[in-house]
């Protein structure tokens, strides 16, 4: 059975040459109302053009155009009468390919950086810039001469060239980063690609992605039986509600309580979905089957892959009971998918529901969700009417606690953490912050320190408080939390938990850091 055709959408394609940025490009077009969607430098340019995209974004990344087996594409692109916007790499590559120059620097220009626009030129891109304006820049090399046919339109200190435009050709290049949310009317840049010069039509909406999901389900599934991984965060919950829209009855949701989530959370999954929603929930109770394949374990990757084929071999003995089940739900989403090595980006961690699958599992697998980011998701769970604590609720990774506890895993490390992090929930719920925090968590390193305590002294464990602000995971900071709250935090669970004897609050951002610890 055929899957549907998003035909009824205007398409814009991202060309990936490897950075994540290419990600957030797309969340950006779609936050237009625009459907995009990501292809390989790779794709020939028969099968790009095949899918009649309305425009072309050619995506940054981390090589140089100077260096051997540069990435690139088939210049034959610029004859196709597709308009292109090529972005930082991007804008580079069209540069050099349609005759202009790109110098090496020896330097180079990050962050924030502010840029002049030329005021005597027209500009289609540039048309909401004041003269003088911060973009975000990340590169090396630069623009030192543009093509035949473009003109320059803006400059910054490091890129004497920072936008170029070629109206007759309908090809645009910017050296900084219009999808960044520190660049100033950067979401204006690339509306003003879509809609004014490749003249798209804004009908990509939760409505519509609804119905296109609710299409593929029923073809990939047909009349037959459906489970679903339900684990209570949002991810899942949206899944589940989506297949039980398109299938009904069909679908049967397994909770596996693995022994590694957050305090009372099986009761609370209970609580919501059997006895609020009635939905078909069989709770498999499999914390021990769990703990003993990950005694003494320490590597991240291999905790991951281990539950990741856990869960599967779960989902398959619970199929088996039901018989006849061949397709298992999963609320698999594109960040999933890119840290996972999907496409041309590197290996940043398996993520358990991706790269953590054994090759010969008996399912195949339904993923509504497979290439949306988590805001795209949380207005979806509102559109369907899920309840405002489900849609909202901070993200949790599938493999729970064990990747939160630095080391091997064992019972009393699980009791501790899972104390100290309802107690970093709890309060920042208190301060009126939980829903302005992208997540907040403790962390368990295993290893012990000298602490003092009524005069004597400790050597217990120290936990480390992890909180972060992000649109979509693929970037994250970490939050600014009030001291008096951190206060709070630190006190309270070194008094009430006990084994711990020392707190530090974990500063670092992504890039270079990951949002979990493994």
């Amino acid at each position: 059975m055929s899957v549907p055709e998003l035909d009824t959408h205007d398409l814009v394609l991202v060309v990936d040459f490897g950075a994540q940025y290419a990600q957030l490009i797309a969340r950006r077009v779609r936050e237009a109302r625009v459907f995009s969607e990501i292809v390989p430098r790779s794709m020939p340019i028969a099968e790009m053009l095949a899918k009649k995209p309305k425009g072309i974004i050619f995506s940054g990344g981390p090589a140089s155009v100077h260096v051997d087996n540069a990435p690139s594409v088939d210049p034959a692109i610029y004859d196709a009468g597709v308009p292109i916007l090529g972005i930082c790499y991007g804008a580079q590559l069209v540069a050099q390919q349609l005759g202009g120059e790109v110098q090496r620097t020896g330097g180079g220009e990050y962050g924030r950086t502010p840029m002049t626009r030329d005021a005597s030129l027209s500009s289609v891109l540039l048309t909401d810039f004041a003269p003088d304006a911060n973009v975000w820049m990340s590169h090396g090399d630069a623009i030192s001469r543009v093509p035949d046919g473009f003109v320059v339109t803006a400059s910054t200190p490091g890129a004497p060239i920072a936008a170029l435009e070629c109206k007759e050709r309908a090809v645009y290049g910017v050296q900084f980063h219009p999808e960044v949310v520190h660049t100033e009317h950067g979401q204006e840049v690339l509306e003003r690609f879509l809609f004014d010069v490749a003249d798209c039509r804004p009908t990509w909406t939760n409505v519509s992605i609804i119905e296109h999901a609710i299409d593929e389900i029923r073809a990939q599934v047909g009349n037959e039986r459906v489970i679903c991984g339900l684990s209570g965060g949002v991810d899942s919950a949206v899944a589940a509600a989506l297949v039980h829209k398109a299938v009904g009855d069909q679908l049967t949701c397994v909770f596996v309580d693995h022994g590694m989530m957050r305090k009372d959370e099986a009761e609370q999954v209970e609580e919501t979905f059997r006895r609020q929603f009635h939905v078909d929930l069989i709770h498999v109770k499999a914390s021990d089957r769990f703990l003993g394949a990950l005694t003494d374990v320490t590597d991240p990757e291999r905790k991951r892959k281990i539950i990741g084929e856990t869960f599967i071999r779960v989902f398959e003995e619970t199929a088996a009971e039901l018989s006849d089940v061949r397709f298992l739900v999963q609320g698999t989403l594109y960040p999933d998918i890119v840290e996972s090595g999907g496409g041309d980006n590197a290996n940043i961690k398996s993520h358990h529901n991706v790269g953590g699958l054994p090759e010969d599992m008996n399912f195949e697998l339904v993923e509504p969700l497979r290439n949306l980011f988590k805001d795209e998701v949380r207005a979806v769970g509102e559109e369907l009417g899920l309840p405002e604590e489900i849609v909202w609720r901070q993200p949790f990774p599938g493999p729970g606690l064990a990747v939160r506890i630095i080391g091997t895993i064992t019972e009393e490390r699980l009791a501790i953490l899972r104390e100290a992090d309802h107690i970093v929930v709890e309060e920042i719920r208190r301060a009126g912050l939980y829903r302005e925090i992208w997540q907040s968590f403790a962390v368990l390193p295993a290893v012990r320190t000298v602490g003092v305590m009524g005069d004597g002294r400790t050597y217990e464990y120290p936990v480390v408080i992890r909180a972060v602000t992000s649109d979509d995971a693929m970037t994250a900071d970490w939050a600014r939390i009030p001291y008096d709250v951190l206060e709070r935090m630190a006190s309270r669970i070194i008094n009430e938990v006990p084994g711990i004897n020392r707190v530090a609050y974990d500063i670092t951002s992504k890039p270079p850091g990951t949002i979990e610890w493994e």
